[in-house]
């Protein structure tokens, strides 16, 4: 796996295309910001809608992600589970999980569609070895590097650094015990950071989510030209909730 270099100069230089696991949540979205900071050429994203709850993929609002790759100026693949049959992905992927197959499916036909074919994929991971081990796995099944530079990092310093750098991410979903239904549609700030602390050593809810405790969207930034407004609801169940989007737009 490839982690963050310490300057441009630093990044892989492997001939191709970069190729951004994308869902418009924060940690993609942070992924792709600071491969585009390291000089990498990211000239295709790609977001996977899953089938209900997923292992392997942000789940919410993945629909979005089309806006948020308008606002970044960047070419979006959508992958639907059923796009590829399972025959399509290498045998050697057939361990893996049948999640992980119409993304590599995907990825292999840019792979062959690209000029010079695809360098390598940026990963929003910062501690799922589920999810972390099968994209390198994948990687090393496409000869394509893996830059990940939240992989491992500090869970505060990392949300610090995306608001330093002007993320403004709304929370999305909540699925733990400590996170109400006025979490909905929050701004995911200072203080909710230092409340998100306050629960982690409460409740043991991650500060960056990383265990599915909420999920997010990152609405602007300093990788979108637009800012991206919603209009929401709140579906709550008293224990887990999730805003139903009813209309999004990108700024004029």
């Amino acid at each position: 796996m490839t982690e963050a270099p310490s300057s441009a100069d630093d990044s892989p230089t492997s001939d191709g295309s970069w190729v951004s696991l994308f869902s418009g949540g924060k940690d993609s979205s942070w992924a792709l910001y600071r491969a585009l900071e390291e000089g990498l050429d990211v000239t295709r994203l790609v977001t996977v809608h899953p089938e209900g709850d997923s292992y392997m993929y942000h789940v919410p609002a993945t629909r979005l992600a089309s806006l948020a790759a308008e606002s970044v100026g960047i070419s979006l693949v959508e992958v639907e589970p059923d796009d590829f049959e399972a025959d399509d992905a290498d045998e050697s992927g057939a361990q893996g999980d049948a999640e992980l197959r119409p993304l590599e499916a995907a990825l292999r036909e840019l792979d062959s569609d690209l000029s010079g074919g695809v360098a390598g994929v940026t990963a929003g991971a910062v501690e799922s070895e589920y999810q972390t081990s099968r994209i390198e796995a994948m990687a090393d099944r496409l000869d394509a590097d893996v830059f990940a530079p939240l992989w491992q990092e500090n869970p505060r310093e990392l949300a610090d650094a995306m608001l330093d750098a002007g993320f403004e991410i709304t929370i999305i979903r909540v699925a733990a015990y400590g996170l109400g239904e006025s979490w909905l549609g929050r701004t995911l700030d200072e203080a909710a950071i230092a409340e998100l602390e306050d629960l982690n050593e409460s409740h043991g809810v991650h500060i960056l989510g990383e265990g599915g405790e909420f999920e997010t969207l990152v609405t602007d930034g300093p990788h979108m030209d637009r800012a991206i407004e919603l209009e929401y609801e709140t579906e709550w169940d008293g224990t887990r909730g999730t805003l139903q989007i009813t209309d999004a737009w990108l700024e004029e």
